[in-house]
This record gives structure tokens, sequence and C-alpha cells, in this order.
């Protein structure tokens, strides 16, 4: 399982641990991810997704899973979230027509 945000694609960085005698290793820095279920107005249900604490606020502020994933370019997304990004869009689209 790669340590990566299924929204907005947020990975692993890498720097250097610097010592009090100026010392330097390398390190990694790693995303804070966490196993959440996020719910869909659109589809009525809920969408488990390995998602980092950045992503949930954003996805928040954005008013809900639906309207971030609507306003997200699929370049970010993981492919379970653009199948889901898929769902939403034809789920309202069904609902406009």
């Amino acid at each position: 399982m790669s340590r990566i945000c299924e929204l907005t694609g947020k990975g692993r960085m890498v720097g250097n641990n610097v010592s009090h005698a100026n010392n330097k290793t390398k390190r990694t820095f790693l995303p804070n991810l966490q196993n959440v279920t996020l719910l869909s107005d659109a589809l009525g249900k809920g969408v488990k997704m390995r998602v980092s604490t950045h992503g949930l606020r954003t996805v928040e502020h954005n008013g809900g899973l639906d309207n971030w994933l609507l306003k997200a370019g699929d370049d970010q997304l993981s492919d379970s979230a653009r199948k889901v990004k898929k769902e939403v869009a034809k789920k309202l689209a069904e609902k406009a027509a």
C-alpha cells in the first residue's frame, strides 16, 4: 500500500536530518494518512478512502466530497477517486435532466 493521499496526491518527501554537529543523513517525511469513510450526498452512501488530514480539511472547506471531486483535476486523483467522481457526475446529470 503506497503512502499517497487518494484525493490530493500528497506523498512522501525526502530531506535531511541535521545533527548539532551539522552532519546530514537522509530521511523521509510521510504524510499523515487516515482511513476514512467520506459521505457522498449524490450517491447516498459512504466511500472508503485513504486520505491525508490536509485533504480532509480541503474536502470540508469545499462543502463535502461531491463538490471537491467536481472541482478537482483528474491528474491528482487516484483511480478509485476518479471512479467515484464519474459516478457523482453521472448522478448529478441524471438529477438535472
